[in-house]
C-alpha cells in the first residue's frame, strides 16, 4: 500500500555557471511530496503519519531557511531532490516502509520527480 505526505520549506540558492537570472542569489518556497510503500501491519498502519512527518521534518530542517549552496555545490532542483531522497532512504532504513517516489516543486509550476 502507498501513502504520502506533502510539506514545504523555504530556501535560497544561486546556480553557479548558469547564464541567466538564476545565477544570482534568490529564494523559493519548495514543496516536497513523498510517497512511501509498505504492508499494513498488525496495528492497522503502513506507518504512523506522525512518524513519517518527523522523518521528513528532520531531513528538511537542514535545508529550511538556509542557503542551499552551503549544502550542495550546484543546488538545482534535480540535485536537491536527490539529496532529500538519499537522506529519506537512509532515515527510513529502520522502518517498515520504503521511499516509492519523491516530487520537489521549485515554486508553483516547476517540479522534478524521483521514482
Amino acid at each position: 500500500m502507498k501513502l504520502g505526505m506533502i510539506t514545504e520549506f523555504d530556501a535560497a540558492h544561486s546556480l553557479p555557471g548558469y547564464q541567466g537570472k538564476c545565477a544570482r542569489l534568490h529564494g523559493h518556497t519548495y514543496q516536497v511530496e513523498m510517497v512511501v510503500e509498505g504492508d499494513v501491519g498488525e496495528n492497522g498502519f503502513v506507518i504512523d503519519f506522525y512518524q513519517l512527518k518527523n522523518i521528513l521534518a528532520a531531513v528538511l530542517q537542514d535545508l529550511d531557511h538556509n542557503c542551499l549552496n552551503e549544502i550542495l555545490p550546484n543546488p538545482t532542483a534535480e540535485t536537491i531532490a536527490q539529496w532529500i531522497s538519499e537522506r529519506l532512504k537512509k532515515d527510513m532504513e529502520t522502518t517498515s516502509v520504503r521511499l516509492f517516489s519523491l516530487k520537489l516543486w521549485e515554486g508553483k509550476n516547476k517540479w522534478v520527480m524521483i521514482e
